[in-house]
């Protein structure tokens, strides 16, 4: 009778766990809390049904396997699932009363907090066989100790109770290894369900009949579908016009009939708006454990962002190749390690002598060296060595900006930049007729400047130029402590000159005396300079008091050398009175030797002119 009775405990416990596993299913979505105390629910209406079952092996105590459900709900229960079938055990039990109610509910109490010692130390998602072998010792050394309790000493238990605590060591192991590999099952279904469900893509299973069997959420979304299930059974002539939905059935019959599967396929889908989608297809075949072919299993991708970006980079390729075809500019790419990515015909054409070694995958060196080679470059000796090379090939990664002249007299501009990447970008232009233009204006400028600084009339200097020179050359001799002279020059009866002879005369007699002016004026320092309407001025510096009288003799001597009439004169040529001035005097500012030298004229035009007067404290010459 004791056996029969332990057998349909078994059965119970069996049965009670069978129940749990099915239910789980049809209430996954429970909540942890939930699960936990529908889990205890469970184990709490089995452990009832264990002792409703149960034998009384003695006054007041019963057989039966309580210990094991209530072992396994705290062990993989955890806290909520062990309080739950503690409470319903311990009620059972005290409603059955007996002599041995209060060694029951202390062994209830013990397997509980020992189940949730074992669940808190092997870890609450562990689950192994371990953990099912301690559970089922810890339930048949509890009622061991219980039994030795109960029965006064060792020596006292009976073979049927050492036969009980085997049967429940045996059911609980047994149970603890089923809960072990629902637990790892369950785990396993969910990851494999979370992962089809969560997917991005469009995940499904379709029968030998193109039905689907299961679809994640987005091909339910996609189709206006709330829940996956409601894609079960349905096919693509459902879902899609028949002569597209008839190519779809027909390439996966094809792929299920040929066994091979169709991967990263990509095909368009026009919507009923008119919109055009990509999607990006892989297909395979699925077979049973048997080999016999169930169905197919399908894997598919919306592509269509990713198609336009495709298109509008080779859009962009497309014009970026023809702008840099037509582009008048050379341009070329060279990679962080020096060598050359890209470059259009125009850069190779402005370099003619080294367009053989400007190739893609070329390193700059090489490049440098046939320009050296070649002597394409003016501004490059054809005997420069490594150094140049080298120090060249470093400016490649400056951003700068360098004119080179070329063999053949054109200019180019090269112009380079980096990327963030490291790359160098190089944009030649031809600037040969830039830089003629430049130097035509160059040459203009000059010419500016010229007659900027020259008298229209006898070709000497101006008084702009004169008056800056003599405030530079005082200013000069100052610091230095030189000499510095002067001579003022003023042509002799020369509006009578003019009212005889006519302006244009008047004219060439002063461009007569300038040529003579220049001629005595020989070293780079002096200055002629036309000083007013018939004044003239010569600035030597360097020069004393001697020497300005020297000169101004010169100048007095080739004019009368020259002999231009005068016939209002009494001399009857054309002469000058000259007034000479020398910083020695220590004139405190140039307009001071200006006025010496002023004075000085006047004095020789006062004493009959044709003369030569020097300033004050100076010797008088004729």
């Amino acid at each position: 009778m004791p056996w029969q009775v332990l057998i349909g405990n078994v059965a119970a416990v069996a049965l009670v766990i069978s129940v749990w596993m099915h239910l789980h299913y049809k209430f996954y979505r429970l909540s942890k809390v939930q699960a936990e105390l529908g889990f205890g629910l469970m184990m709490g209406l089995g452990a009832v049904l264990s002792m409703l079952l149960s034998v009384e092996v003695d006054s007041g105590y019963y057989l039966d396997l309580r210990s094991t459900l209530l072992a396994v709900s705290a062990v993989y229960g955890g806290p909520l699932a062990v309080l739950m079938t503690a409470v319903l055990t311990c009620v059972q039990r005290i409603s059955m009363g007996g002599a041995g109610v209060e060694p029951a509910l202390i062994s209830i109490m013990l397997v509980s907090v020992f189940g949730l010692a074992l669940h808190f130390l092997f870890g609450r998602g562990s689950a192994d066989v371990r953990k099912a072998l301690a559970c089922a010792v810890m339930v048949a050394t509890v009622t061991l100790a219980m039994s030795i309790f109960h029965r006064g000493g060792w020596s006292h238990i009976t073979t049927v109770s050492l036969a009980g605590i085997g049967v429940k060591f045996a059911a609980t192991l047994a149970a603890a290894c089923v809960i072990t590999y629902f637990h790892a099952f369950t785990l396993e279904r969910d990851i494999l369900k979370a992962a089809l469900t969560q997917a991005p893509d469009f995940h499904y299973v379709k029968d030998r009949n193109s039905r689907f069997v299961v679809t994640n959420l987005n091909v339910a979304r996609n189709h206006d579908r709330t829940k996956s299930s409601e894609m079960v059974g349905l096919t693509d002539f459902d879902l899609y016009p028949r002569e597209m939905a008839q190519a779809f059935f027909d390439r996966e019959q094809e792929i299920m009939a040929s066994g091979e599967a169709l991967v990263d396929f990509e095909e368009p889908l026009v919507e009923e708006n008119g919109r055009e989608r990509w999607f990006l297809t892989s297909k395979i075949p699925l077979r049973n454990r048997h080999g016999d072919l169930v169905g197919l299993a399908g894997v598919t991708r919306d592509i269509t962002e990713k198609k336009r970006l495709i298109q509008e980079a080779l859009d962009s390729k497309t014009v970026l190749s023809q702008a840099m075809t037509e582009m008048s500019d050379g341009l070329a790419m060279f990679n962080p390690e020096g060598r050359l990515v890209f470059c259009n015909d125009q850069y190779r054409a402005a370099f003619p002598r080294s367009a053989h070694a400007r190739q893609p995958g070329t390193d700059i060196t090489a490049i440098l060296q046939a320009v050296v080679r070649s002597g394409e470059r003016v501004d490059v000796s054809p005997d420069a060595g490594d150094d140049w090379i080298e120090t060249s090939a470093a400016q490649l990664f400056l951003t700068q900006d360098s004119e080179i002249p070329m063999f053949d007299g054109r200019w180019l501009r090269q112009r380079t930049r980096l990327a963030a990447d490291g790359s160098a970008l190089v944009v030649v232009s031809d600037i040969t007729s830039m830089k003629h233009s430049e130097e035509r204006l160059t040459q203009l400028a000059l010419k500016m400047k010229g007659l900027a600084d020259t008298d229209a009339l006898t070709g000497i200097a101006n008084r702009r130029v004169f008056n800056e020179a003599i405030s530079e050359e005082f200013a000069r001799a100052r610091r230095a402590e030189s000499s510095l002279s002067l001579l003022l020059i003023d042509v002799d009866h020369f509006k009578a000159y003019n009212d005889t002879y006519g302006h244009l005369e008047g004219d060439n007699c002063l461009r007569m005396i300038g040529e003579i002016l220049r001629s005595i004026a020989k070293r780079p320092s002096d200055l002629a300079a036309r000083f007013g309407g018939k004044e003239f001025a010569i600035l030597l510096p360097g020069t004393d008091r001697d020497g300005a009288l020297r000169l101004a003799r010169m100048l007095r001597s080739a004019l009368h050398r020259r002999a231009i009439p005068h016939s209002e004169s009494s001399k009857a040529i054309v002469t000058v009175s000259i007034g000479v001035a020398n910083i020695c005097d220590r004139f405190a500012t140039p307009a001071e030797l200006v006025s010496a030298a002023d004075q000085a004229l006047y004095a020789a035009k006062k004493h009959g002119r044709d003369r030569v007067e020097a300033a004050a404290h100076q010797a008088r010459a004729a």
